[in-house]
């Protein structure tokens, strides 16, 4: 099995095939009600109900660098952080059913030389798609193991050339209250930013995300194109992202301006240091009932922790 502490994130071909996916689709849809609930977990509230369309799950050999299975796809795609529709996790995935992923355009632009509006459809043919298992530490201390499909953020931002001026990445997820009723809350400084700095952002494993299990991303999940930063609380992989700009300061987000003493913009994965209201030292796996010890940078630090030399995280939180 690959080492990711020793080498690149795990590709597709360390992960259940695609066709593999479909196959066992097919099989869920003509299983009966108990063959079906086999493969579900109980932390979702239909986990003891056969779905009318069974979607793909995980199978025999699916797990990340560190040996852990990856979740389900009933885990990933009903139990969702997205607060422009919910604060309800297991409520976000009917609020967004209908969500339109398509007209979709991603604004690049900022301090570089060649600014440039992408169509996803465009997105999808310029950006060779591979998939990577990685896990997502969320800062209320639950986490998950997902397949993902995308392409690495760098290879976006080298296609749009950075000058030499650019110190951060700047993200922005689409506005639309109409259909993110989340949007309303006048407790949020909407539309969701997030930021990275470039160094982060080049980081071979942040990932901009399109896909999951082999299927094409869903609006719970953050549709049609999502950042994923593995080493980061999951609040900083911004969904719905319709504007990347790169900047000279320190951009503000929405985490930081909600809770300055809460969330950090660094935001990295340190279970050494506790959220003002509960202990980051341990984490629950969706789907396990005991917990598990939180790992630094989530795991990756081999990848990462060169990043942050000479700074002290737990004021750089």
């Amino acid at each position: 099995m690959t080492n990711l502490y020793k080498s690149v994130p795990i590709r597709s071909s360390e992960i259940t095939p695609k066709h593999e996916y479909l196959s066992r689709r097919d099989f869920m849809k003509a299983a009966s009600l108990a063959a079906g609930a086999a493969f579900l977990t109980a932390c979702a509230p239909s986990a003891t109900e056969e779905p009318q369309n069974a979607e793909p799950g995980p199978t025999s050999g699916a797990t990340d660098e560190l040996g852990d299975p990856v979740n389900t796809y009933e885990d990933i795609t009903h139990y969702n952080n997205y607060y422009e529709f919910t604060v309800d996790k297991q409520g976000v995935a009917g609020l967004a059913q209908d969500f339109t992923t398509n007209p979709w355009t991603i604004e690049v632009g900022g301090l570089v030389n060649k600014p440039k509006t992408f169509a996803i459809e465009d997105i999808l043919k310029l950006f060779p798609q591979e998939e990577r298992i990685y896990r997502l530490r969320c800062v209320e201390a639950w986490s998950m193991v997902i397949p993902w499909t995308g392409f690495s953020l760098a290879s976006l931002l080298e296609m749009v050339e950075p000058t030499s001026d650019a110190k951060y990445v700047r993200f922005e997820t689409v506005y639309r209250p109409e259909e993110m009723r989340g949007q309303k809350s006048p407790f949020y400084t909407w539309p969701y930013q997030e930021g990275l700095r470039i160094d982060e952002a080049m980081n071979e494993l942040a990932l901009l995300a399109t896909g999951i299990y082999g299927e094409t991303i869903l609006p719970q999940n953050g549709a049609p194109i999502r950042l994923v930063v593995p080493w980061k609380y999951g609040f900083k992989s911004i969904k719905s992202i319709v504007k990347i700009e790169l900047v000279s300061e320190q951009p503000a987000t929405l985490w930081n301006n909600a809770g300055p003493n809460e969330y950090g913009f660094y935001a990295n994965v340190n279970p050494g240091v506790d959220h003002p209201r509960w202990s980051q030292a341990t984490e629950r796996r969706i789907g396990e009932i005991s917990r598990r010890g939180t790992l630094p940078f989530n795991g990756y630090g081999e990848q990462v922790r060169h990043l942050y030399e000479g700074m002290d995280l737990s004021v750089n939180y």
